[in-house]
């Protein structure tokens, strides 16, 4: 296998991070971005099939890590996954996509790898879209369901956080909205090893806490010098559709990988 590995999303929070790990490692990264430019990578968007296919032709990764996703852009999130799909397999790279537990309504509470996406709401549906053409195009591909990222002060909870204190944002950080956080290390670590170890399908990797919405903001705080008392917090508005109480199961990640998946109450201590 080439040692050359494309990072796509390179500049969002995950893929940064995923690829300063990934070079540490001894891989020869290309990362990708759209719109915020950053060192080492070149501008792709992954919208433009015929340019995802000229990009990976042309570096020949043995590897492709994908991790962008627009928001709010059907076309990033569930095509974009399918360009990405399909010119890893043209080039012969191995894929390793990240998804997200939004594919769940929360209806089921726990949920496995061999849970079936509901989503509720438009951003779960685009990433339940994205794994259906990725397992469809590669089955072979590592599906990497993963929960709210955090760590190093830049995770979108951590930032919402300090934006709530300091009245920055509006809105609330929710009491009964619950999540199993992971560490961004601990998740960049278990994709490079998904990345050599030849796993294919869905594999949930989150962390090992159950914790509120509201309880990690308080860590989040606690940690960061802040005063946990001027965080904004409540249940979740009434006719709000996101998933309220949702857990993803990780004992199969456990067994497979080298790489600790540590609790919030673990990592929000360092």
């Amino acid at each position: 296998m080439s040692q050359r590995m494309v990072i796509t999303g390179a500049s969002g929070h995950f893929g940064r991070v995923t690829a300063v790990r990934a070079a540490k490692a001894g891989w020869d990264v290309v990362g990708t971005y759209l719109t915020n430019a950053t060192d080492a990578a070149e501008r792709l968007d992954i919208r433009d099939r015929d340019a995802v296919d000229e990009l990976i032709a042309r570096v020949r990764p043995g590897v492709v890590v994908h991790t962008a996703a627009g928001r709010d852009d059907w076309q990033v999130i569930a095509d974009g996954a399918a360009h990405v799909a399909v010119a890893a397999v043209r080039h012969g790279a191995r894929l390793v996509h990240l998804s997200s537990e939004a594919v769940f309504s929360g209806k089921e509470i726990t949920y496995d790898e061999d849970a079936r996406p509901d989503p509720i709401y438009r951003y779960g549906a685009a990433k339940a879209a994205g794994e259906t053409a990725v397992r469809a195009v590669d089955p072979r591909a590592a599906v990497v369901r993963t929960s709210l990222i955090v760590g190093h002060g830049l995770g979108g909870h951590e930032r919402l956080t300090h934006d709530l204190v300091a009245g920055r944002a509006g809105g609330l950080l929710f009491t009964d909205q619950i999540r199993k956080p992971i560490h961004v290390d601990d998740l960049a670590d278990a994709v490079l090893e998904l990345a050599v170890n030849g796993y294919a399908g869905v594999l949930n990797v989150a962390g090992a806490d159950v914790i509120s919405r509201y309880e990690l903001g308080v860590l989040v705080a606690r940690r960061d010098g802040l005063d946990p008392e001027r965080i904004p917090h409540g249940p979740i508005p009434a006719g709000l559709a996101v998933p309220a109480d949702l857990r993803l199961t990780i004992d199969r990640a456990a067994a497979l990988l080298e790489t600790r998946l540590r609790g919030c109450h673990e990592f929000m201590r360092l």
